[in-house]
Order: structure tokens, then sequence, then C-alpha cells
């Protein structure tokens, strides 16, 4: 028990329980609407709209690495693809949302909501290829910013997830620079293309939010870009400030 932590409450047998939520009712499940910002624009994915121009970014890839951790592979045609999108639109769990280009309007790739439990208020963010035009873009950033703010502050869930396979390198650093908290590692979690996957778990709270929340504000307002587009400040300073 550290200085900064509260005494556990006891219950009538001296022994220590969590906080009480006396309000607490199950949260609303994620509409299918429109999550709109500055660099992009987060939509319900439509197969019909979107599947040519994603199937075409991601086979203009100059390789397939980006497939390398994902649970399935890209499609040989582009029908083949299309009939997966088509059955990805039909779910409900994974919620599947294409990134859309703020000024272009142009897919630019993938994200959804997925273990959505709203009974205890804890919805994950997975499922995520980003194109190879929106790594390292502020839109990518804006997309995640969005679907974070939706689940908290429309929403109201209690606990956001990150989870990836723990060779992933990338996707491990992104879940820390967007402020999630590394929980552990599952060992021997899943079976994925015929290997074993440990799986490294991350969060965010609901009391951790509101920082989290002024640090994006702070790191997409335009005084932070330059003429070319690129940031004054990063997010991880950003967010130490607003820690």
């Amino acid at each position: 028990m550290t200085a900064t932590q509260p005494s556990p409450r006891l219950n009538e047998y001296g022994q220590p329980i969590g906080p009480a939520l006396p309000d607490w009712t199950p949260r609303p499940r994620p509409p299918r609407t429109l999550m709109s910002g500055r660099f992009c624009q987060v939509v319900p994915l439509d197969p019909e709209a979107h599947a040519a121009n994603l199937y075409e970014l991601y086979a203009g890839a100059p390789d397939r690495s980006g497939w390398t951790y994902l649970v399935d592979d890209l499609p040989a045609t582009a029908a083949a693809y299309r009939e997966r999108l088509d059955k990805q639109a039909a779910g409900e769990d994974p919620l599947f949302h294409t990134i859309l280009d703020g000024q272009s309007g142009k897919p630019l790739g993938i994200a959804s909501y997925l273990r959505i439990d709203p009974g205890n208020g804890v919805i994950e963010v997975g499922h995520i290829h980003f194109g190879h035009g929106l790594k390292r873009r502020a839109a990518a950033t804006e997309a995640m910013a969005l679907m974070m703010a939706r689940a908290f502050d429309e929403l109201g869930y209690r606990r956001y997830e990150w989870k990836c396979d723990s060779l992933n390198a990338p996707s491990r650093a992104a879940a820390l620079r967007y402020g999630f908290r590394f929980e552990g590692i599952f060992r021997n979690a899943v079976v994925v293309k015929g290997r074993s996957r440990d799986t490294a778990w991350y969060s965010v709270t609901d009391a951790e939010w509101p920082a989290l929340r002024d640090a994006f504000a702070a790191w997409l307002d335009p005084s932070n870009f330059d003429a070319e587009g690129q940031q004054r400040r990063g997010l991880a300073a950003m967010r130490g400030e607003a820690g």
C-alpha cells in the first residue's frame, strides 16, 4: 500500500473489498454512427463503399508484414475480401469500423470494438489494421482518440482494453504511446495461424481517461503541427503534462 492509495473498504468480517458503485447500471452498446475529427472520420464498416478501396490499399502495400499478427491474411482476390467484409459488417461483436481520410474520404484502415461487456463496463479496441499511408500520421492517433472518447465520454464504460501478440513490438509501443498501461502477459493464450501466441494486455480506466483526453486534445491541436504537418511536441510529452 503506497501513500497515495486509499485504504480498502472493509466488510463486516474485516475483509478488504473494492469501492462501492451504488449508481452503476449496464452501459449501452456502441452505436453504428459517425465519429468525426479534423484528420479523419471513423464510420461503421460499409463493404459496398469501402471494400474495393481497402483491398487496393492492403494489396498495394510493400509487403504482407502488416498481416503477420492478425488472425487472418489478405485474400487472393477482391471478391473474396468483399465476402469477408460482408460477414464482418453484419456482426455486433466485433463491431467493425473504417477509418476515412478527413479530406478525401478514402479508406485508410480498419479498427473495431470487441469483447463488448456492457454489464461490467468493459470494451476492447482491436482488429486494428492501418494501411501503409495511415501509419505515423495524425489521423491514426485521432482515430484511436475518437474511439476511446466514445467508450468513456459517450457511453460511460469503466475500462478500455488493448491486447496483442506479445511479440508484436509496434502494437505494444502504440498501446503505450496512446496511454494504455501494461498489465501482463497471458502465456499460451491462443493459437493463431498454427502458432502459439502469448497475449500482452493493456488498459485505460475511466479514472485515467480525463488526463488522456486532455493530452490527445493538446497533441491534435493545429498549433502542434508545423507547415509540413509535422508534430512540434510528441504525445508522450503531452501525456506527461496532462498527468
